[in-house]
C-alpha cells in the first residue's frame, strides 16, 4: 500500500476530523474529497463508515456551536468576516437570511450542501435568537444528511471498483494523487467563479464619492437626485438604522418583482453590507436583464458610505411605495 494511503487509513478519523473543523470554522478547503476518500476506503474495510461518521459529526457541531454563539454574541460583525473569508462571490449573509425568513431551521437540513452557506448559517441561526437546542438537533440532522451522502456515494464507487481488481489496483495506487486533484478542482472552481462575478462587480459599482458628488450636483442644480436603493435585511438594521439620503428599503427578493416601482430616467443606486457587494450586483444584473439600465451598485455598501463620513439620515417610509411597505412589515 502507497505511503500516503497507509498514513490515512491509519490516522483516518483525526483526519476527518480536523478536515472538516478547519473548513467548518470558515478556511476554505474543501471536504467533499476527503469525505469521498474515507467512505471509498470504508468498501475494503479499512475504515469504519461510522466511526467516519462520528469523527465528522463532531467536527461540524463543535464548529457550528462555536459560530452560533459569536453569532447570538456579536451578531453582523461575524457574519461580514465570515463572508470576506468565502471563496463564494454569490453567496452573502442576505441569502441566508432569506433562508431563515422563508423556512426557519429547515434550512439547516442543506445548508452544507450550498458552498459559502455552511458556515454562515450558524451564526445567523444565533442572530436571530433560535433557542440553542432547537439549532443544535436541526444542524445536527442537516450534518448527518450532508456527511453520509458523500460518505455514501465514496462507499458506492469502492464497491464498484472492488469489483475489478486490476483497477482497484491501479486506484490504490494513484489514490493521494486523485485526493489531491480533487481538491485542487474544487478550489479552482471555486476561485474562477469567484473571479468571474468579481469582474462583473468592477465593471459596475459606483464609488462614495461619484454618488455624493451626483447628489450635491442634483441639489444645486435643483434636479431629481438619484434613486437610492437600500438592499439591506432587517436584522442588518440593528447596529445601525440609518439610511443614505432618499433611499428607499426594498428587500433584493422582492425589487425584481416590482422592477416597475424602479425608475428609468436616472440613475439608480444600490447598496447592502455584504464585502465585494454581492447582493447589489447580482440585484442590477437582475434590473438590466428587465430593461433598468443605469443601476449600478456603490462600492462598500453602507459601511463604505459610513466610513467615508457621509451623511446618513433616518428612514422614513415613503408613502408613494406600496410594495416597499408591505415588504417591511412583512418582515
Amino acid at each position: 500500500m502507497p505511503i500516503a494511503l497507509a498514513f490515512f487509513v491509519q490516522y483516518a478519523y483525526g483526519i476527518l476530523f480536523l478536515w472538516v473543523l478547519v473548513e467548518q470554522f470558515g478556511i476554505p478547503i474543501p471536504s467533499i474529497p476527503v469525505l469521498l476518500t474515507a467512505g471509498t476506503l470504508s468498501a475494503t474495510h479499512r475504515i469504519h463508515a461510522s466511526y467516519s461518521l462520528v469523527a465528522v459529526l463532531l467536527a461540524c457541531m463543535i464548529a457550528d456551536s462555536v459560530w452560533y454563539f459569536l453569532g447570538r454574541r456579536y451578531g453582523n460583525s461575524i457574519l461580514r468576516l465570515l463572508c470576506r473569508f468565502s471563496l463564494e462571490a454569490s453567496t452573502c449573509v442576505s441569502k441566508t437570511e432569506g433562508y431563515f425568513i422563508r423556512r426557519g431551521p429547515v434550512t439547516l437540513l442543506f445548508a452544507k450542501f450550498v458552498p459559502g452557506l455552511s458556515t454562515v448559517a450558524a451564526p445567523i441561526a444565533g442572530q436571530t435568537g433560535m433557542p440553542y437546542s432547537r439549532f443544535f438537533w436541526w444542524d445536527l440532522a442537516g450534518s448527518i444528511v450532508w456527511a453520509e451522502a458523500y460518505l455514501l456515494a465514496g462507499r458506492f464507487f469502492g464497491d464498484i471498483a472492488q469489483k475489478s481488481t486490476a483497477f482497484f489496483h491501479v486506484l490504490s495506487h494513484f489514490a493521494f494523487t486523485l485526493f489531491v486533484l480533487m481538491v485542487l478542482g474544487f478550489m479552482a472552481y471555486r476561485i474562477m467563479k469567484q473571479r468571474r462575478f468579481l469582474t462583473q462587480v468592477r465593471a459596475l459599482r459606483l464609488e462614495p464619492e461619484e454618488l455624493k458628488e451626483m447628489i450635491d450636483h442634483a441639489a444645486e442644480a435643483g434636479n431629481i437626485p438619484p434613486f437610492i436603493v437600500d438592499l439591506r435585511h432587517p436584522l442588518d438594521y440593528l447596529p445601525d438604522p440609518r439610511v443614505l439620503p432618499g433611499a428607499v428599503r426594498i428587500g433584493p427578493n422582492e425589487i425584481a418583482l416590482h422592477n416597475e416601482k424602479i425608475p428609468r430616467d436616472r440613475d439608480v443606486i444600490l447598496y447592502c453590507t455584504c464585502p465585494s457587494e454581492e447582493t447589489s450586483a447580482k440585484v442590477a444584473l437582475q434590473l438590466q436583464k428587465v430593461g433598468v439600465y443605469r443601476v449600478r451598485p456603490l462600492r462598500g455598501g453602507f459601511d463604505g458610505w459610513k466610513e467615508a463620513g457621509y451623511p446618513l439620515e433616518d428612514y422614513v417610509e415613503p408613502q408613494d411605495q406600496p410594495a416597499t411597505s408591505k415588504l417591511i412589515a412583512a418582515l
